[in-house]
């Protein structure tokens, strides 16, 4: 990484620094030849060298805008300045862009004025050639731009607009606005390959937290996900409508409890807060349910009391009402909740004294009734246990209470009021805090503490046949608690939790087969604990929790179920960490290219690749009085740099590049030809070499790569005046 140029403390310094970070050392870099001291310069690399242009200074009365630069060559610390005839006027809070072969500089303004004029500038021929203004872009300042590959796009700062310019035409075609982010100075824009994200700035004193997707192919804009409405928290609940899923309580960072919720809608990635006004009283360790047109949150703990209250949330009214405290059970947390169809079931918990519950109460969300459940036959007192709902009864599992976890359980049917002990034959070890879901057929629970250790084992309850039967444990997650479980409808999910380390892993499984399989590795979100998950139909949604011992989030992520298409016929698919199943050549292991493009998946761009090794073999022809050169290809080449020097020195210097180089006739030459049009005296002679370069990974070699040749050549060539940067 080079830096160079700014402010620091009243003086704009000539002198940058190099960062190794293999190393984690600084280098200086050369003052010798620098571009005068300056703020807001640009700045691009060309794939050997850092180009720098423009920006401004203070003289003390006053700003001085440049149109000055040079170019920087890390490799032998030396700086050459950039030519003034023809480049752009002085300027600063311009952008400029790397296209390839040259620099592309836009816009910007000088004290007076700002502009939409610019210019296109070749390191290789240190020459200067101005940008179109025909139908170009508005003039601005403070804006963004980024290269596609083909084109240049430019936008912010003036309104919504933006526009295209391609360098090869010379032509500007303007960007769409409808649907366009917001307008805005300074904001970020970078290329994903194909869509220009843009987030972030400000409007006036207003800094935006917003963004949106350019897709130059067909000219349109996609908004950015919103941000979320309400503060990062843990232990707090969240249920799914049918099309939302809606976060509600917890506590933050500091342990307040909160009162305040949101909506999330995954098919616009949107969310929406939701009022506060009648809402229950804030608070953790709480309940909540969806009966199909309204959340009930029930009961819970606000760090000194328990509640038997709560309250009905109408997400098309968005209204809240209170549930009735008129028979409603004793205040507790850390129960479960199940809706049956027509009630909602709460069941279990403890109250502050730690003293444990095995009393509960059914709720009739239309008559706004309570009616207790029974306790003759109920499981022993527990919290941190289980429930899930068959269809017909309501079945509780595991938990603890003092000192104890329980294998223990009790099937509930709220229309005859009756419990049933279940079998604790082949049942799983002993535990709490694990997660349990209905598949339709069996209970499968998961994970938790046992014997104070986390444990990845599990079972299956059949309530027909009342009947256990062990998950494997065979790629099975590791163990873990505080994770969370959805089914899908053939497999359950299991993500997240503390596996001693924080977990961002987790397993699909299938209870039929009995078989685990890892879930994605790819854009999964941050490591947490204490979240919430909720199933979609399509998606599973994880939401906030603790991302390490003290840091709530307000993050998440959708992980989608897809069945294992390879379409591009790889043999890698989207879950076995395919990053585009549209392209062959991109997949895991697959060999990274200097594209700008992540081929191998791995998250990162262009890195690790070589400079090229292979030589090139050079023809000559004669056209007219020039010399006419061309070259075979080498493999992992973007360009060529090509010399040439007085044969007639070289053999009088005994094989000295150093001092018979005369010319670099191609910098970053991107065609496989050139021409030579100096004629030597008679008798004399010339010769003529080709290198490949390689944009991402540096310059190849001179060398032949033959035991013949005396000589390494590229030291000498390199020290050489005339040699190519």
């Amino acid at each position: 990484m080079i830096t160079w140029g700014g402010e620091g403390g009243g003086l704009f310094p000539v002198v940058g620094g190099r960062y190794n970070p293999t190393t984690d050392t600084w280098t200086a870099t050369s003052f010798a030849g620098a571009p005068a001291g300056r703020d807001w310069p640009t700045a691009v690399w060309t794939g050997t060298s850092m180009v720098v242009w423009g920006g401004a200074f203070w003289n003390g009365t006053s700003f001085t805008y440049l149109n000055t630069g040079g170019r920087y060559d890390p490799v032998s610390d030396t700086w050459t300045p950039s030519s003034l005839v023809n480049a752009p006027s002085p300027r600063n809070l311009h952008t400029a862009v790397w296209a390839g072969n040259t620099m592309i500089v836009w816009g910007g303004w000088n004290g007076g004025g700002a502009f939409n004029t610019g210019g296109r500038y070749d390191p290789a021929t240190d020459t200067w050639t101005a940008t179109s203004t025909t139908n170009a872009a508005l003039a601005r300042k403070s804006h963004a731009a980024v290269w596609t590959g083909s084109v240049m796009i430019v936008w912010g700062a003036a309104g919504n607009t933006g526009g295209r310019y391609d360098p090869v035409s010379n032509t500007w075609t303007a960007t769409e606005v409808v649907n366009a982010a917001q307008a805005r100075e300074s904001p970020t824009m970078v290329w994903t390959g194909s869509l220009a994200i843009v987030w972030g700035g400000q409007l006036g004193s207003v800094r935006l937290d917003s963004g949106g997707r350019y897709n130059p192919s067909t000219d349109s804009w996609t908004a950015t996900g919103t941000p979320v409405p309400i503060d990062a928290r843990y232990n707090h609940s969240a249920i799914w409508t049918g099309s939302l899923m809606i976060v509600w309580g917890g506590r933050d960072a500091s342990n307040i409890p909160l009162s305040t919720g949101a909506r999330y809608d995954p098919a616009t990635d949107t969310w929406s807060p939701i009022p506060t006004v009648f809402a229950p009283q804030s608070r953790w360790y709480h309940t909540a349910v969806w009966t199909g047109s309204a959340m009930v949150v029930w009961g819970g703990f606000d760090g000194s009391g328990v509640f038997n209250t709560g309250g009905r949330y109408d997400p098309l009214a968005n209204t809240w009402s209170a549930t009735a405290t008129a028979g409603a059970p004793t205040a507790r947390l850390s129960h479960t909740a199940v809706w049956t169809g027509d009630r909602m079931v709460v069941w279990g918990g403890t109250v502050t004294n730690g003293a444990g519950l095995n009393s509960g109460g059914r709720y009739d969300p239309v008559a706004d009734a309570w009616t207790p459940t029974s306790t003759v036959n109920a499981p022993a007192v527990r919290l941190a246990h289980t429930a899930v709902w068959t269809g017909h009864s309501m079945v509780v599992w595991g938990g603890a209470h003092i000192g104890n976890s329980y294998n223990t359980g009790g099937r509930y049917d709220p229309a005859s009021d009756l419990w049933t002990t279940i079998s604790t034959v082949s049942a799983p070890s002993a535990r709490y805090a694990q997660t349990a879901v209905w598949t339709g057929s069996v209970m499968v629970v998961w994970g938790g503490v046992s014997a104070n250790n986390r444990t990845n084992t599990g079972g299956r309850y059949d309530p027909v046949a009342d009947t256990w039967a062990a998950t494997s444990v065979v790629s099975a997650p590791s163990a873990r608690l505080a994770h969370v479980a959805v089914w899908t409808g053939n497999v359950m999910v299991v993500w997240g939790g503390d596996d001693s380390h924080f977990s961002k892993t987790g397993g699909r499984y299938d209870p039929v087969a009995n078989v685990w399989t890892a879930t994605a590795s790819l854009s999964v979100p941050s490591t947490r604990w204490y979240h919430t998950a909720v199933w979609t139909g399509s998606a599973m949604i994880v939401w906030g929790g603790y991302t390490d011992q003290t840091t709530p989030v307000r993050s998440g992520g959708r992980y989608v179920l897809v069945p294992p298409v390879d379409a591009d016929l790889d043999t890698y698919t989207v879950c076995g960490g395919d990053c585009n199943d549209a392209a062959v050549a991109i997949h895991p292991g697959a060999t990274e290219v200097c594209n700008g493009i992540d081929d191998d998946c791995d998250q990162l761009t262009d890195e690790g690749i070589p400079a090229p090794s292979g030589v090139a073999t050079i023809l000559e022809a004669k056209s007219g009085t020039a010399a006419q050169l061309s070259w075979s290809a080498v493999p992992t080449a973007t360009s060529y740099d090509v010399v040439t020097g007085d044969l007639m020195a070289l053999l009088s210097g005994a094989g000295n590049f150093t001092g018979s180089t005369t010319s670099c006739l191609g910098e970053y030459a991107t065609p496989t030809t050139v021409d030579d049009t100096a004629v030597p005296a008679p008798g004399e002679g010339v010769w003529h070499l080709v290198r490949a370069v390689n944009a991402c990974g540096g310059n190849g070699s001179y060398d032949d790569g033959v035991p013949s040749q005396p000589a390494g050549r590229d030291a000498g060539i390199n020290a050489s005046s005339w040699a190519c940067p």
